[in-house]
């Protein structure tokens, strides 16, 4: 059972303890043999498959939370694990011990005139804070890939999610101490009481060294404008999809689908459709009637309301807003550079994409758009570290310092560096 502490001093004294105990175990993490974090990982998977009913039954529990409350379709979906579901985080688990080991990769050598021979090397970046809501495959991906790199972690899951990540948790430590690991390590706030964030967000006395939000708008500006520790920025996922009038119809008539209605809760979904203004008349009507017959509800300027009857008008907010639900907005923009326009204005900076066949459109958007992933004839929905060959991610980092897009074993490290010498003083 959950320990839901109401005293502010309490929750403080609790967090502050959380913290000094996952200093500790960090500095174990630090020169803990590969082979050995591996082991806790294959631990881990196994443990979550051999859970998998407590974990689907402690889900049950808070979907009927969730439905009560009044949570999204959408929302529900992310919450929801099914048998499949909890194999596929136990494979990722897996997929993230196989990965070559991060700490003490040499990233860079070279030798001084003087005779001195210069190493960066990666290191751990310590101790390290993640806040999530909803999706508690965020709590085996966060902690499985804080593991693999060396550090310890903080976990703080949201409270309609609390009964799965705590379950999911518990597999996680059980893997550590089958590995000789401190349970320490990974730990996960026993408690809803939103004062645990805020005790986060001060740093645990110093032993908090990165925070990273997983979460909506109002979670990540709260983190960004009280946290007294560095943080990467997990932003809303407002993507973006341009057809430009080079596009192959085909493609782009899948690609829009795809890229909106796969899996609409993901912050990799396409929230906004740009079709070019010279492909109005041959690429617009067949996307618009692929995405509405796949059930999604389309608001668009006045060419789309003309090609679409069940289309609404699109307001202002609709073109920021990320609806993480089968809705699109859509408009036509005046070629490449009105695309880069409006996702100038209007991008979170997480994923855009441009389907082309115009080499020189392609180069254009990828030139000019500043968004931490572009792609080009493939859909946004491969916005996410598991595609991109890093196993899994703990997030993706919308801001331009230290780590952006996908995070995953290696943006979680730091470096340092190694100076051999022969005996050289500085004159």
């Amino acid at each position: 059972m959950l320990d839901r502490p109401h005293k502010g001093d309490e929750v403080a004294t609790m967090m502050d303890e959380m913290g000094r105990k996952a200093r500790a175990a960090a500095r174990v993490l630090a020169i803990a043999p590969a082979q050995q974090k591996t082991q806790a990982l294959e631990a881990m998977a196994a443990a979550l498959v051999a859970a998998s009913d407590d974990i689907i039954e402690a889900n049950r529990r808070d979907m009927e939370e969730g439905e009560k409350a009044g949570l999204s379709p959408a929302m529900l979906d992310r919450l929801k694990l099914t048998r499949e579901r909890v194999q596929a985080i136990a494979d990722g688990v897996r997929a993230i011990a196989a990965l070559d080991d991060p700490v003490g990769a040499v990233i860079a050598a070279w030798d001084r005139p003087n005779g001195l021979k210069i190493e960066r090397v990666r290191t751990p970046l310590g101790v390290i804070g993640v806040i999530y809501e909803s999706r508690p495959n965020v709590t085996a991906d966060a902690g499985a890939l804080c593991l693999k790199a060396g550090n310890a972690v903080i976990l703080r899951g949201g409270s309609d999610s609390v009964n799965s990540s705590s379950a999911i948790h518990a597999c996680l430590a059980r893997g550590l101490e089958e590995a000789g690991l401190p349970a320490e390590a990974i730990q996960y706030v026993p408690t809803t009481d939103r004062a645990a964030v805020g005790e986060m967000l001060k740093g645990l006395s110093g032993n908090l060294d990165v925070i990273v939000p997983r979460g909506g708008r109002s979670l990540v500006e709260r983190v960004q404008t009280e946290a007294r520790v560095p943080v990467f920025a997990h932003l809303e996922g407002l993507c973006h999809l341009y057809v430009d009038a080079s596009a192959d119809l085909d493609m782009a008539v899948k690609l829009a689908v795809n890229a909106k209605m796969r899996r609409t809760g993901i912050c990799g979904a396409a929230e906004t459709l740009l079709v070019d203004r010279a492909a109005a008349a041959t690429h617009l009507e067949p996307i618009l009637a692929a995405l509405s017959a796949a059930g999604c509800e389309v608001r668009g300027d006045a060419a789309v309301i003309a090609t679409l009857p069940t289309a609404t008008p699109a307001t202002e907010e609709d073109w920021s807003t990320e609806y993480l639900d089968a809705i699109i907005s859509a408009k036509l923009v005046d070629g490449v550079e009105g695309a880069i326009d409006h996702i100038g204005r209007y991008s979170s900076s997480h994923t855009e994409a441009i389907v082309a066949e115009d080499a020189q459109a392609v180069e254009k958007f990828f030139r000019e758009v500043d968004s931490a992933i572009l792609l080009h004839n493939a859909s946004t929905q491969f916005a996410d570290g598991g595609e991109f060959g890093m196993g899994a991610e703990i997030g993706i980092a919308t801001g331009r310092m230290h780590a952006r897009g996908p995070v995953g074993v290696e943006q979680l490290t730091s470096f340092k560096y190694r100076v051999h010498g022969s005996g050289q003083t500085r004159p």
